[in-house]
């Protein structure tokens, strides 16, 4: 179980025109497509605590205001195979309850189906956080998962 739990469990992603965003308990990835042969120096991002801009040849992609905040320092972007930019952002709330359901607070927001699986997934990746000897990652869960799932942190051990 040395893989993280995204690699083995799958993502789930939400389409965009300009490709897809996904998330996990810790972060954000955003994945542009751009123009095959792009150079880093095509490439204008601005990453900010709740703002997010993207130019690719002087050509805005994608700008506006997070769905929540973000440690801005740890924010990274990279050109992959000069054709897509993938965008890696760290959330100030990592715990199953922040489901972002949109990447800009009014765009990109996730359909109620896919919303439901990536609150599924984050809330199987907390089960896997708090049972390290366990593995969730193929796990199906229903009942109470919304915001996290159920709270057991005033059990008994």
């Amino acid at each position: 179980m040395s893989a993280p739990f995204e690699e083995r469990s799958g993502v789930v992603p939400c389409g965009t025109p300009w490709g897809q965003w996904y998330q996990t308990l810790e972060e954000v990835f955003i994945e542009v497509q751009v123009p095959p042969g792009t150079r880093p120096q095509d490439i204008q991002c601005g990453l900010q605590s709740r703002h997010v801009a993207l130019s690719v040849g002087g050509r805005e992609i994608l700008k506006g205001k997070l769905f929540d905040s973000t440690i801005a320092d740890e924010g990274t972007w990279t050109l992959e195979d000069r054709k897509m930019v993938r965008i890696v952002l760290t959330k100030t709330k990592r715990d199953a309850a922040n489901c972002w359901t949109s990447l800009l607070e009014s765009e990109y927001a996730a359909d109620p189906w896919v919303q439901d699986q990536m609150q599924r997934k984050l809330t199987l990746e907390r089960f896997q956080k708090e049972n390290p000897g366990f593995d969730f990652s193929g796990a199906e869960i229903s009942g109470n998962y919304t915001k996290g799932g159920p709270d057991f942190s005033n059990l008994e051990k």
